[in-house]
């Protein structure tokens, strides 16, 4: 069978060939996300230079296919792994969601936020309460516990929708890639051999002002895009009630805010158990509080009950729990209407994670064909500050496969061979804080269709596609090129070497 050339500039074609599928299939051809995003991992299968596959079968055992077969299989294998990592979550959340606006909870909050900061700052208190809450959450969840809020504050306002949505984008993506416990920026601390607290602390302080200017730039999309609420049953009629008849302010926001405590204490446990019994990574707080919950003999069984109540999928199965008796007991529905109501919110989240589950599958085959050792190869023996050269090649990795934390891995995994040698004869000139910066903004940028995150703020935002990389793509690559501008600038200014 004939076989593709395995020059190492080929990924570089296999990248571009089926990135133009995707851009054409679904622009011109009008082809569905989820098809294209199966054709597109199909064609750069099929493009790579391999004989045969190695896949793992359900038995767990190796199985050699031939490269047609193999191909096929491995696309299903990537679609099944994003699947597992995904699907709970969003068909909890998406129950959460509905909930929140069916019951009420979601008007009453967003009343609470116009008393506090006053209809004209609307979207700056989102901006930042998601740029707190989400910190021990990831993006593509707090977007699905937020997006209510948007929705309820344009219904009420009646204007700004985009601005609202973009917001929330903007509070919970920059977490997502600079702080930890999220999964890129742990596997960048472990990578560049950086202090958990400090990374924490980089992370936050160094997407203040980006923050800031990705405000300015959602307001700037809001003024150019008007985008309505498509996919909401809820009329200003329904909203127009006294707040005596919505539900408290306490359980309106349970729903939302116990799933993230939830979580945030299962991530407090794994930063305690790292500082206090990693000897490169030990902190006075970690070791005291590891020694207050009994030290070896019983920190383990502790953690192991917080670990299971903060998992994710259990700690939004318990927030959906409390979002449904909330919702119950506001509008007095019975078990039938219950069962009535989760019904659409479960076939939306269906296509939500068909879609994304397609997108990982594309990127899974992109990592096989070797975009991310393609790029290091051709980075490799080049004077180029070494801050930028993180950042570019994050960008790239992210570009090719879509997925931010698989960027940060991969990146920091390339990088941080080209550091230590740096690093120990003290020619690097900067502190490896600015490095890992600049990979969570290079993973953040450029987000498009291959990404789970567009296709979840498209999807339960109600934009189309057009609409979502007008707003969505342009706001992550203007935080994400702002971010690299700040920390270029502060590597200068103050390198902390």
């Amino acid at each position: 069978m004939f076989q593709f050339t395995a020059s190492p500039w080929w990924p570089f074609v296999v990248l571009s060939v089926s990135v133009c599928f995707i851009v054409v299939a679904i622009s011109w051809w009008r082809m569905h996300a989820f098809v294209a995003l199966l054709l597109a991992s199909l064609v750069a299968g099929l493009l790579t230079s391999r004989a045969s596959w190695e896949v793992i079968g359900k038995d767990g055992k190796a199985v050699v296919l031939s490269h047609w077969v193999g191909v096929i299989e491995h696309i299903a294998k990537g679609l099944g792994d994003t699947a597992r990592d995904i699907a709970i979550s969003i068909a909890l959340a998406s129950i959460i969601g509905m909930c929140l606006m069916e019951s009420g909870a979601a008007d009453k909050v967003v009343r609470r936020f116009l008393k506090i900061f006053g209809e004209k700052r609307a979207g700056w208190a989102l901006l930042w309460a998601t740029y707190i809450l989400s910190i021990p959450i990831f993006f593509d969840t707090m977007f699905m516990l937020m997006v209510p809020l948007a929705k309820a504050l344009r219904l009420r306002t009646g204007k700004d929708y985009m601005l609202y949505v973009l917001c929330v984008c903007c509070g919970g993506v920059i977490t997502h890639s600079l702080t930890i416990p999220h999964p890129g920026p742990l596997a960048m601390v472990d990578n560049l051999k950086l202090d958990i607290g400090v990374s924490l602390a980089a992370g936050l302080i160094g997407g203040l002002i980006p923050a800031v200017i990705g405000y300015f730039v959602c307001v700037f999309l809001n003024s150019r895009i008007d985008v309505p609420i498509r996919d909401s049953k809820l009329t200003l009629s329904e909203i127009d009630k006294p707040e005596s008849e919505l539900p408290s302010l306490f359980w309106s926001m349970a729903p939302v805010v116990l799933p993230i405590i939830l979580i945030g204490f299962s991530s407090l446990f794994r930063v305690i158990a790292d500082g206090a019994t990693k000897p490169d990574q030990q902190t006075a707080w970690c070791l005291a509080a590891y020694n207050a919950l009994g030290g070896e003999a019983n920190f383990a069984s502790v953690r192991g009950t917080v670990d299971f109540f903060g998992h994710k999928n259990i700690a939004l199965l318990i927030g959906a729990g409390v979002a449904l008796l909330v919702m119950a007991k506001q509008r007095g529905y019975s078990r039938e209407k219950l069962e009535q109501l989760v019904g659409p919110p479960l076939e939306t989240a269906g296509m939500i994670i068909l879609i994304t589950s397609a997108g990982g599958a594309f990127g899974g085959m992109l990592r096989v064909a070797g975009v991310g050792e393609a790029v290091k190869a051709a980075a490799a023996g080049q004077a180029v500050n070494l801050v930028l050269l993180s950042y570019v090649v994050a960008v790239v990795i992210r570009v090719a496969q879509g997925s931010a934390t698989v960027a940060m891995l991969t990146t920091a995994s390339i990088i941080a061979p080209m550091m230590e040698p740096l690093l120990a004869d003290g020619t690097l000139g900067v502190h490896p804080l600015y490095i890992y910066l600049a990979i969570g903004w290079g993973a953040m940028g450029f987000s498009w269709m291959n990404d789970s995150g567009f296709w979840v703020v498209n999807r339960l935002s109600g934009m189309t596609q057009r609409e979502t990389l007008q707003s969505w793509s342009v706001l992550a690559t203007c935080l994400s090129i702002s971010g690299l501008v700040v920390t270029l600038l502060a590597s200068k200014i103050l390198p902390l070497v």
